[in-house]
């Protein structure tokens, strides 16, 4: 039985390029309410899936909707106003 050995170069990365940069770090700390509203969302919609949503199953639904799509609007327009002060961003 012949044996498989690697015939290339280690493919993984360096140590010190595991670590996510600080402005990974920025992005995902921005991001987080998005995240946050988007499991509370999906939160409610596991909490119905096995049985028939009840008028106050439909409000929470509605409500986290509603939470996701402002956390949107509240990422967008920070990106948006982020492009628009940088020097040379697009206009």
């Amino acid at each position: 039985m012949n044996t498989i050995a690697a015939r290339h170069a280690v493919v993984t990365a360096a140590s010190s390029e595991r670590e996510p940069s600080d402005a990974e770090l920025d992005a995902i700390e921005a991001e987080s309410p998005l995240i946050l509203a988007e499991v509370a969302l999906l939160d409610v919609q596991i909490m119905t899936i096995d049985r028939t949503p009840s008028e106050l199953d439909h409000q929470r639904i509605r409500r986290a909707r509603r939470r996701v799509l402002a956390a949107r609007r509240d990422l967008t327009n920070r990106t948006a106003a982020t492009v628009a002060t940088v020097p040379g961003g697009a206009a």
